[in-house]
């Protein structure tokens, strides 16, 4: 396996806040957290999140916002007063702002909140990102057992993340694995993950120079890709979100052929 060109500082903070979320998923009441697995919206590609009923507490999701903020100034000494400006500017109604604009990948709004605030631009959407996970990972859980397939084009059947990393499995099965909330669902070997193209003509793989365990799998009719990783070589599998990580030279490989990790959708006439 290639040497990931992730620092090797920026992989032991990654570590240490997966285990923070893991800490705090595990101390959530297990029914703050309600799914509603209607069959009809999830075969329409509506994911299990949207319709779940979530009982976010506000308390805790402020302190864990003050922990991450600790965390991170370890690592980076000099953003512990954006930390703190992050910690005085939340109140209950903008935190939950926050959830919800982070439920909706509204990356405009988390600009715009650090432009107006003069915080680094990364800064609030990583740290809402950061800690809404354990909510998401939590219906994950709850719900894993009857995710079995996904809808293309729609990302995670669960969060709705857009897909882009696949794990071989067992007899060589492909297994689609969420970074985000840890969810996974199976999905055909030579189908693209984004457009459910099939065809071996418009589907196929790049591979990378040294990378015996991982390639990529391109299609060119929505130009979509997603990073294929042989985990049955590695002697201890890392998470998703670890995986996602340690692969990110492959998103640059593919990215610089001119492929995107959420394909683009088809006009038809």
């Amino acid at each position: 396996m290639k040497k990931s060109v992730v620092s090797k500082e920026y992989q032991k903070l990654q570590k240490e806040i997966i285990e923070l979320q893991e800490q705090w998923r595990t101390s959530l009441d297990p029914d703050c957290v309600r799914p509603n697995l209607d069959k009809a919206a999830m075969e329409a590609g509506v994911p299990v999140t949207a319709l779940a009923a979530i009982d976010f507490d506000i308390s805790l999701f402020l302190q864990w916002i003050e922990d991450i903020g600790g965390l991170l100034s370890k690592y980076q000494p000099e953003i512990e007063t954006s930390m703190q400006s992050v910690k005085n500017l939340l109140d209950e109604e903008t935190a939950k702002r926050w959830i919800d604009e982070a439920f909706a990948f509204n990356y405009i709004y988390f600009k715009s909140f650090a432009e107006e605030n003069d915080l680094d631009g990364w800064i609030p959407q990583f740290v809402a990102e950061t800690v809404l996970r354990p909510y998401l990972q939590l219906t994950a859980a709850k719900v894993q057992d009857e995710i079995h397939q996904g809808v293309h084009g729609a990302g995670c059947p669960v969060c709705g993340e857009p897909v882009r990393l696949a794990q071989l499995e067992g007899e060589g099965k492909k297994v689609l694995h969420c970074p985000r909330c840890s969810a996974h669902w199976n999905d055909r070997r030579v189908a693209c993950s984004h457009c459910g193209n099939n065809d071996h003509e418009t589907v196929k793989i790049l591979t990378i120079e040294g990378e015996s365990a991982a390639q990529i799998q391109i299609c060119e009719e929505c130009k979509g890709y997603t990073k294929v990783i042989d985990t049955r070589q590695y002697i201890v599998k890392p998470t998703p979100a670890m995986l996602d990580l340690n692969t990110i030279h492959l998103d640059f490989v593919a990215q610089e052929h001119g492929y995107k990790s959420a394909g683009e959708t088809k006009q038809t006439n």
